[in-house]
């Protein structure tokens, strides 16, 4: 015969809860995003009037990292939306989605741009430098601007944090830009054009690959990098009373939450309280679920 213990521990201390964005870095973020999508706008344009295909490189890439900050938006909002019959897990994956399909994006943009960069290096083509260098340096004063506007949130949230370095490498990739400009101007060489445009495509598509494992792992389920889970197991069957553990999945709802759950072979039903204060308080596991398995046929005593 078992029994149902269903034990719900939530509580707000621990590492995990810094995931948090406050509403002010909300609203710094949405307009973060509006500047940044009208500055793409006007390199993407300015790089067809300029004819610099390094300029409209940087506005793919600025155009990724506005994404990537409308997602953290958009997933804050919906983030917060309660579990409903249909979504019984929440709101919480909405980010992991939306950056998935991000990071594909940025994929394929830094795939566009290597190769229209290689061709640009082959066959060189007439830039207008003047242009090229004052969208740059409009680009640059706004990526610095933006970059310290997130800067103060991305102590504490790996969310802010990914948005104050895109802002920085984004300000990186215009001061290439602006380099190559003064070469056009200087010394009349367009393929440096080229040569930048590959060095940005190149950071978008090693970007992509490398965030790339950490989201198919939340997809797939997969129990966190940083928890051991042999050491879990060995830790519930310690406790005393508890015959064995089994059953167990662990899993990440986002990238701050981690959410488990099991069998505890035992006899005493408050055990699901102790183990889960257990996990939560030496594995920072927020949410777990533990079913109690009267076990009279594995306990020594005689019934």
């Amino acid at each position: 015969m078992s029994e149902h213990h269903h034990n719900h521990h939530h509580s707000h201390i621990g590492h995990h809860h810094h995931g948090e964005i406050s509403e002010k870095n909300v609203r710094y973020l949405f307009v973060s995003f509006l500047i940044n999508m009208i500055l793409s706008i006007a390199e993407i344009i300015g790089g067809i009037v300029a004819g610099s295909i390094s300029l409209i490189g940087d506005a793919l890439h600025n155009t990724s990292d506005a994404f990537s900050i409308l997602i953290a938006v958009i997933a804050f909002k919906i983030g917060r939306k309660k579990a409903d019959n249909k979504y019984t897990y929440g709101f919480k994956r909405a980010e992991v989605v939306g950056g998935f399909v991000n990071l594909i994006l940025l994929f394929i943009s830094g795939i566009y741009l290597l190769i229209e960069g290689i061709g640009r290096i082959i066959a060189p083509q007439p830039i207008e430098g003047s242009i090229i260098i004052l969208i740059s340096v409009l680009a640059l004063l706004i990526d610095a601007a933006t970059a310290k506007l997130s800067y103060h949130g991305s102590k504490h949230n790996s969310n802010m944090r990914m948005v104050f370095l895109h802002n920085l490498a984004d300000a990186l990739g215009s001061v290439g830009v602006i380099v190559s400009g003064i070469f056009v101007i200087q010394f009349d060489i367009y393929w440096i054009d080229g040569i930048v445009a590959l060095i940005i495509a190149s950071y978008m598509i090693y970007q992509s690959i490398v965030a790339f494992p950490k989201i198919v792992n939340i997809l797939m389920n997969a129990a966190p990098d940083h928890i051991d889970t042999q050491k879990i197991i060995n830790a519930l069957e310690n406790l005393d009373g508890v015959e064995s553990a089994h059953h167990i999945h662990i899993w990440c709802v986002n990238e701050n939450d981690v959410a488990l759950e099991c069998h505890l072979e035992a006899n005493d039903l408050e055990l699901a309280h102790k183990a889960s204060k257990l996990l939560h308080d030496e594995f920072g596991i927020e949410h777990s679920n533990i079913q109690i398995e009267n076990c009279k046929h594995c306990c020594k005593c005689k019934f």
